[in-house]
């Protein structure tokens, strides 16, 4: 069947809702070909293959070959002929690749699937995973391969028992990853490892029932290292660890170029998580990536009991240390931890005795869903090394940032620094649709039709529109009644109509502005955006080739509170399109939230060829997941120390009903002739939201003097 012309539309189906059972639809297809096996089949029609890769990433299962939930073996094993871990390795030395003895271990560690499939590899299923196994004399490593991926990846559990028979030898892969094992106190083999495969030879895996295990095999206990969050800090970079923690915080589900794989359309999927264990104020910031556990990944939401194995700590100058995932992670959250192995830690019971003491409504206060959030925070420094750029926004110049933006993936974020001058700054708190013209009248989405649709604050709704004198407000030390005395009553209207109107307005008020250079101004008279411009920057305009006018702030920037009642529709809202439709699938929208006010701001490259739009959108409040180890030393709330910061200082206290009066966005932007022909490093967030939807966010901003390049 051929469809030509085809068009999709973002409005919701009329026909999907009254559909109850997917398979139940017919098939077009030729008569006689209705019952075929391969129609029938979970499968790809065409280019021969026999299974289907998981739409956002490549670890995860995808399709209903993989299958889970097997029952174990109740056959009688003889366990009189078996070999240890230590006899392999010393055989392996002379020359024996395969062995008839078989081998019964216990699974302490299972690594997320690895897809290494490309383009000319005649190999039916490319997948591989790494176990780590053990027995009364050590440890060593496992590997699953090709179509037994499919048939026992889901069956093999850390604590699972295994009797394993024609299996190989191979030297061990030395460039990978291994997990931290010193607790369990025993002898790794990592010379050789075991390989399990479905041909030469043929090995034969036989899953032992938990009821079958006897202690006079000498298995080994399952060891884990709990460790609650006020010992964090004391941890050592890299050391690995389990945490156990009830869910706050859960962050839109990202994706980001795998750095092992330099193939086309090769992601990890990831997403950023705080929990709290009871042990401090301060939550767990975790940064988990899919780890081959879909339905657990894409379930994670604040009030669930949440449990991460083997995750890396990452110590960093300036921020609180966070945790990151390791190839060994696994994930458990509420509905999951039946039968886990962990149950019985001391760690884990301490902390359900924790929550019993709990109260739902006060926790939820300090819920949050989605949003834009990126951790650690920038440091104080920009370092910026040519011989190991690793773990870095890497300075690229303005024709690069271009180039990005085009290439975005959806929900790939990436982090770039661009060199040049802030020449425009502009204030929004209300909506504007994306055919909003701007000066040169290009389309510039400011924020999209289904941006913020509300003001935060009733001060914010009819500001006082004003114009400062430029002489000296660049102090940061000015207080804000000083600047507001600094400020008066702008007596010119402006519109959005192009440069020529613009040029028209100030010929004619040239004499009565003459002892301003440049201020603050409405941009329309009947919207609340305030603006201030450099004195170049109608000239620089006219001069630059062009203009990236992809800044602004929409919905998905914002995290919103997590209720029970729309736990559904936020879930919906911060994964990921769905891999298939399903009935179940929400058809609510998502609910709407109040939009802070931001800053729309004006880059002009080094080069002054191109310039590029970003919003800076500040934290104003302590109680915001973004706020969650942000280094709040004081400063004087001009906009180049707003910038610098990332927050409006001194934040807001919700859970204190503190009075304290933020700064008004006149009075900052007062202070925006500090920017006049400054040179900065800004450090954007980049991130493909959908549709036409991309979100360019100010990280940090520099100045020269704060930039060091190795």
């Amino acid at each position: 069947m051929c469809i030509e012309k085809l068009s999709s539309d973002a409005g919701s189906s009329e026909v999907l809702p009254r559909v109850k059972d997917v398979s139940a639809l017919p098939l077009l297809v030729k008569q006689g070909m209705e019952r075929s096996v391969v129609l029938q089949s979970d499968v790809p029609l065409q280019v021969s293959r026999k299974h289907y890769l998981s739409l956002w990433n490549n670890d995860d299962p995808e399709g209903d070959m993989w299958t889970s939930g097997s029952p174990s073996s109740v056959t009688v094993l003889d366990v009189s002929k078996i070999t240890l871990l230590s006899s392999l390795e010393s055989s392996f030395r002379n020359t024996m690749r395969s062995f008839p003895l078989p081998l019964l271990v216990k699974i302490i560690h299972k690594s997320r699937l690895r897809y290494y499939g490309k383009f000319g590899l005649n190999i039916d299923y490319p997948y591989q995973a790494y176990f780590e196994v053990a027995d009364q004399s050590g440890t060593m490593s496992l590997v699953l391969w090709n179509e037994l991926c499919p048939e026992f990846y889901q069956r093999l559990n850390v604590g699972t028992v295994l009797y394993l028979q024609n299996y190989a030898l191979k030297p061990s892969y030395s460039h990978r990853s291994r997990p931290q094992m010193d607790h369990y106190r025993m002898k790794s083999f990592n010379s050789v490892e075991i390989c399990l495969n479905l041909r030469n030879p043929v090995s034969v895996i036989t899953v032992v029932s938990p009821k079958s295990v006897l202690p006079q095999w000498g298995l080994p206990e399952l060891s884990y290292q709990f460790t609650n969050r006020s010992q964090l800090d004391k941890l050592s970079n890299n050391v690995a660890c389990d945490i156990i923690g009830l869910v706050t915080f859960v962050g839109r589900v990202e994706r980001v170029k795998s750095k092992s794989n330099k193939g086309p359309e090769k992601f990890w999927t990831y997403r950023w998580v705080h929990a709290v264990d009871g042990s401090t104020d301060q939550p767990f910031i975790l940064e988990v990536f899919s780890s081959s556990q879909p339905e657990i990944f894409s379930h994670i939401c604040p009030m669930t009991y949440l449990v991460c194995t083997h995750m890396r700590v990452c110590q960093v100058e300036g921020s609180s240390p966070y945790l990151t995932s390791s190839c060994e992670t696994e994930m458990f959250i509420t509905g999951y931890h039946k039968g886990q192995p962990y149950v019985n830690d001391p760690t884990v019971k301490s902390f359900i005795q924790w929550t019993k003491t709990l109260k739902d409504n006060i926790i939820l206060q300090r819920t949050a869903v989605g949003g834009h959030y990126c951790y650690p925070h920038a440091p104080k420094t920009f370092t910026q090394s040519m011989i190991d750029a690793s773990g870095q926004a890497p300075l690229v110049a303005a024709a690069d940032l271009k180039r990005e933006l085009e290439t975005l993936q959806y929900r790939e974020h990436i982090k770039l620094a661009i060199q040049g001058q802030i020449t425009a700054v502009r204030y929004m708190n209300s909506p504007k649709s994306t055919e909003s013209q701007g000066p040169e009248g290009k389309q510039i989405p400011d924020v999209s039709t289904d941006a913020c649709e509300q003001a935060v604050l009733d001060t914010h709704n009819n500001p006082t529109t004003a114009e400062a004198s430029l002489t000296s407000p660049s102090s940061e030390d000015i207080s804000p009644n000083k600047r507001k005395r600094r400020m008066r009553r702008s007596g010119h209207e402006n519109t959005e109509g192009g440069r020529g109107q613009e040029e028209e307005q100030q010929d004619s008020e040239s004499e009565a502005m003459q002892d301003v250079e440049y201020g603050l101004k409405p941009q329309n008279q009947d919207s609340d955006v305030l603006s201030w411009e450099s004195s170049s920057w109608l000239k620089q305009r006219q001069e630059m080739s062009e203009h990236l006018c992809r800044g602004g702030l929409y919905q998905d920037s914002i995290s919103r509170r997590f209720t029970f009642d729309e736990k559904n529709v936020l879930l919906q809202w911060s994964n990921l399109q769905a891999l298939r439709w399903t009935p179940e699938q929400s058809a609510d929208p998502t609910p709407p939230v109040g939009c802070p006010g931001y800053y729309l701001i004006t880059i002009l490259g080094i080069n002054k060829q191109i310039a590029v739009d970003a919003a800076y959108f500040p934290v104003v409040r302590s109680n915001e997941p973004r706020a969650v180890g942000l280094p709040q030393d004081p400063h004087g709330n001009t906009m180049m120390s707003c910038l610098s910061s990332g927050f409006l200082c001194p934040l807001s206290d919700a859970a204190n009903h503190s009075d304290i009066t933020l700064p008004e966005p006149e009075e900052i932007l007062v202070t925006a002739s500090e920017l006049e022909d400054t040179h900065v490093v800004c450090v954007l967030d980049l991130c493909h939201l959908g549709g036409d939807k991309v979100e360019v966010l100010i990280n940090k901003v520099y100045r020269v003097t704060e930039v060091s390049i190795n």
